[in-house]
């Protein structure tokens, strides 16, 4: 991983990269697991509308 694909310090990704894992439950790991997972899902959400935007933005310009 390139130094510049990692979050910038003070960056709420960056902490939840940081934290240990090792004192959570099988159980807490599944809730972090299914969280993690939701907002991905989020994420990829507010991606393709971006891309859908710019792509809109571009036919509407010429650009």
């Amino acid at each position: 991983m390139d130094e510049d694909d990692l979050p910038r310090p003070g960056d709420p990704l960056a902490t939840i990269m940081k934290q240990d894992l090792d004192p959570l439950s099988v159980h807490e790991l599944e809730a972090r697991i299914a969280a993690l997972e939701t907002e991905i899902e989020r994420t990829r959400q507010k991606l393709t509308g971006a891309k859908d935007f710019k792509a809109s933005a571009a036919a509407l310009f010429g650009n």
